[in-house]
């Protein structure tokens, strides 16, 4: 089974990354379940933007590229605070390794900073959210929903739909016709995709 590691912090906002985790962990639409495993910076409980007490199953201190297939970072106030140096360090080292990095809202602006999208396609909430980071990727900058450059996908704040169908579509976990579907069912509320994706 295929191993989706999930960042987990205080105020995480659970809503951007909730399509994507469903859709890996159940498989419904893809047929592919995948094991989600919380990572935190210890084994600490931390509380959810949401209010859900989340307990980590891991630390950043027992994760290695090499045994997970993706590595997923919401948004949270820490981003914006500055915080989150020890994600950002671990996502560059799945990068380093050619594994996938998913990552939506503020959890950009920690990668920015990092310096991890300057030679990446990628978006976000906004290309000033991300200039004000100091990064030197606005080059690389592309005024999409979601985005996927290379090993590195990313989305703004109102695109959780996008940003799932992206890494969905990056792990080639589905065809474009189901990609389509997915987002009809969740982003446009098509009755008729539903079909498709059930089918």
């Amino acid at each position: 089974m295929r191993t989706a590691y999930v960042a987990v912090y205080e105020t995480l906002a659970d809503w951007e990354i909730g399509h994507l985790v469903v859709e890996l962990r159940t498989g419904r639409f893809t047929g592919v379940p995948w094991a989600v495993v919380t990572v935190g910076e210890s084994l600490e409980p931390v509380v959810t933007m949401g209010g859900m007490r989340v307990v980590p199953d891991v630390t950043i201190a027992d994760v290695e590229p090499d045994t997970g297939d993706l590595l997923v970072l919401a948004g949270s106030g820490q981003w914006d605070n500055g915080g989150g140096d020890a994600f950002a360090k671990l996502a560059a080292r799945f990068l380093e390794a050619s594994v996938p990095v998913a990552a939506i809202c503020g959890a950009t602006a920690g990668l920015a900073r990092a310096g991890l999208l300057d030679e990446r396609k990628h978006t976000s909430a906004a290309k000033e959210y991300l200039q004000a980071t100091g990064y030197q990727g606005v080059g690389n900058y592309v005024d999409e929903r979601a985005v996927v450059g290379g090993d590195l996908i990313t989305a703004g704040p109102d695109s959780p739909v996008q940003f799932a169908r992206a890494v969905l579509q990056r792990l080639e976990l589905a065809d474009e016709r189901k990609l389509d579907a997915y987002e009809g069912v969740f982003h446009r509320a098509d009755p008729a995709a539903y079909a498709v994706l059930v089918g």
